[in-house]
């Protein structure tokens, strides 16, 4: 933050009374208001209703399972019987099924059966659509696979699949039988899959035989092969080809004969808060997490999410740039409970050129284009000007996440791409399967800022005495339960790794471990992870305002900054820099990058000192990888301090460790 707290953020995007009315949250507060009496304003004040959404848990999640017609007609006292957390009870005794709900638009007249369901879209070829009725049709074929393969209730089945309709089919055939679906991107090596994979203990494997990325293959059949090695549980593996159609490993089904018989889906009647699917924690310090969803939590998650925040809908076409291995696309597969078109890309996100995501928006029609803020970042320190090379006619609105957007990538979108688009930064989590603090339609949009917490989730900031702050860093805390949180850990019995996870400090209480600044207008700034957090003479700052200042630089490839406490007490803060093409770390450099921090965050924010690195890791869903950079430092052994399977480079995390070995750390 800067020492000017004068200065108010600049607003580069405006509601009118007419757009807000138009909108499918406040036609839901209209709705709502009829039914119970309540008033929300003319047009409706977001705040009003998220004050209602989470004072009154339970009539606002009864209104989104009616207004949604997943569960008409559950009465208020049927919804949340056990309001604690961990722990809580939502709707019992009624039944969902995630692929039910995916699937009904076709069948209940909502969306056209022969319009699309899913855009697939590769680096190497033309887009090709399924159909609703195809989708359906494939989904009943994949599912009656399953049951003949003995697949039943509560079973796992696993994707080595890159983002490709195959993935869609599978994990929405799992979901109608009832079996339990995970999924890790083909980039992942045996090491790393199998510290998922083997977990969980999978029936059934499907399995690609490899992928495309920026315009080169990678072949995985050896992957594979070692992988059905390593899984004795897994008694069935199902290959789909991309890059070698013609083969089919010895002893698998192959996908085509897997899908052969078209046929309406047969889905099971599933409680409430059955498991649908395991996503795992990043594993950078140790074995990923196991994180257990539910059916009905999920469904409901998502209708809101995609319905009342994101504004889509049947005639939406729908894509969020994401892996297999990342929540993001769990999210995106969930738009089809909302009857929008899923527009699913396989290749790199910059390929073959910096501006792509924008040339994939205008060649399919994108109406909601979801990204990452590195992705954004990088468009705006190239220079591109989608919005003057794509028709970009049809996009309406623009998601970011993954980490903090700044404040001068808004301001790129606003003058780049398009003036009257709608960007929404979110924050959320694996953990929960959607948003913490999110955005809104109904809100203007600020350069820098999260407009609101999403409805429904009682999120604020708290400070180390578990007290409510505004206008200053606290920790992002959840107060009330979310229908996604998780249903358990696996292979957590006790529960006891679930709370050590997110109930510590402070018990009943969900600890994110994010700093969060709620400030004066509402708004939030979410400045890094807790447990990264600087703390330089007792003053704690955030890592978001260094990234976005030393973004600023144009030579400025990628940057992480730690602050390690040292043995003797002292706290040491390096930047490290990894410089575009053809630039040196000269003292002119160093000097305009300390001057950018020193302007644009404050004095305090200035590092100990500037290193240049040869490349910046990331996890695998693009965080940086603030801490277990930072145990390195503090002497933990590089085995322990982090897992270089999660990593996307893992090459690049040895230049740490030789640094951390100069200084004498171990």
């Amino acid at each position: 933050m800067s020492d000017d707290t004068s200065a108010e953020p600049e607003v580069l995007w405006r509601p009118t009374p007419e757009s807000i009315r138009a909108t499918r949250l406040a036609q839901f507060a209209d709705r709502v208001s009829s039914r119970r009496g309540l008033d929300f304003g003319d047009p409706a004040d977001y705040d009003a209703i998220w004050r209602w959404s989470v004072e009154h848990l339970d009539q606002f999640w009864a209104e989104v399972a009616d207004w949604s017609g997943v569960l008409p007609g559950v009465p208020d006292d049927r919804v949340l019987t056990r309001r604690e957390m961990p722990g809580a009870e939502w709707f019992p005794g009624t039944t969902v099924n995630f692929a039910e709900q995916a699937l009904r638009h076709a069948a209940d007249g909502t969306v056209d059966p022969d319009g699309p369901a899913l855009i697939a879209v590769a680096e190497d070829a033309e887009p090709v659509e399924t159909s609703w009725a195809q989708l359906r049709e494939q989904v009943g074929a994949f599912a009656a696979t399953l049951r003949r393969l003995g697949v039943q209730r509560g079973d796992r089945v696993a994707g080595y699949l890159p983002n490709v309709p195959e993935a869609v089919v599978a994990f929405l055939g799992a979901a109608a039988v009832g079996a339990v679906w995970s999924s890790c991107a083909p980039d992942f090596g045996t090491r790393s899959v199998l510290d998922r994979f083997a977990q969980i203990e999978p029936t059934v494997l499907v399995a690609v035989d490899g992928y495309r990325f920026n315009g080169r293959e990678y072949d995985r059949r050896d992957v594979v092969a070692e992988l059905r090695e390593a899984l004795p549980s897994v008694r069935t593996t199902i290959a789909v080809p991309r890059l070698h159609p013609d083969e089919v490993p010895d002893g698998a089904l192959s996908w085509a004969d897997a899908v052969a018989d078209g046929q309406e889906p047969v889905v099971e009647a599933l409680p409430f808060d059955a498991p649908l699917w395991i996503v795992y924690s990043s594993g950078t310090t140790g074995l990923p997490k196991g994180i257990v969803h539910g059916h009905g939590g999920v469904v409901l998650e998502q209708r809101k999410q995609a319905g009342l925040h994101m504004d889509i809908g049947p005639g939406d076409r729908f894509s969020w740039y994401a892996s297999t291995a990342w929540i993001m696309w769990n999210i995106s597969a969930s738009a089809l409970l909302s009857g929008a078109t899923v527009v699913v890309y396989d290749g790199a996100p910059a390929y073959p050129s910096v501006d792509a995501q924008f040339a994939l928006a205008a060649r399919t029609g994108i109406t909601y284009l979801g990204t990452s803020a590195g992705y954004l970042t990088a468009c705006e320190k190239a220079g591109v000007r989608p919005g003057e090379t794509h028709d970009l006619a049809a996009l309406r609105s623009i998601g970011s996440t993954g980490s903090p957007l700044p404040a001068s990538a808004y301001t790129w979108v606003y003058d780049a791409v398009k003036p009257d688009v709608f960007l929404g930064s979110l924050s959320g989590g694996t953990d929960v399967a959607t948003g913490f603090i999110g955005s809104s339609l109904l809100l203007p949009v600020t350069a820098g800022e999260l407009q609101r917490p999403m409805l429904g989730v009682a999120a604020a900031a708290w400070d180390e005495e578990g007290r409510p702050v505004v206008g200053e860093l606290g920790e992002l805390v959840i107060t009330e339960p979310m229908p996604t949180m998780p249903l358990y850990f696996w292979n957590d019995p006790d529960g006891s790794r679930y709370r050590e996870a997110y109930f510590e400090p402070w018990p009943g209480v969900w600890r994110h471990g994010d700093w969060m600044e709620v400030t004066g207008r509402g708004t939030c700034v979410i400045t890094g992870r807790s447990d990264s957090t600087l703390n330089r003479g007792g003053v704690r700052m955030g890592t978001a305002d260094i990234y976005a200042a030393v973004e600023s630089v144009p030579e400025v490839v990628d940057c992480v900054v730690l602050g390690v406490e040292q043995r003797d007490g002292g706290y040491w803060m390096p930047l490290f820099v990894e410089l575009a093409d053809g630039e040196e770390l000269s003292e002119d450099l160093v000097a305009r990058i300390k001057a950018a921090i020193r302007s644009q965050a404050s004095p305090r924010h200035v590092p100990d000192e500037v290193l240049v690195v040869p490349a910046v890791p990331h996890t695998r869903t693009g965080k940086r990888l603030e801490v277990p950079l930072k145990r390195l430092f503090q002497g933990v052994d590089p085995a322990k301090a982090l897992n270089v399977g999660a990593v996307d480079d893992p090459a690049a995390v040895e230049h740490y460790v030789r640094l951390a070995r100069q200084r004498g750390t171990r």
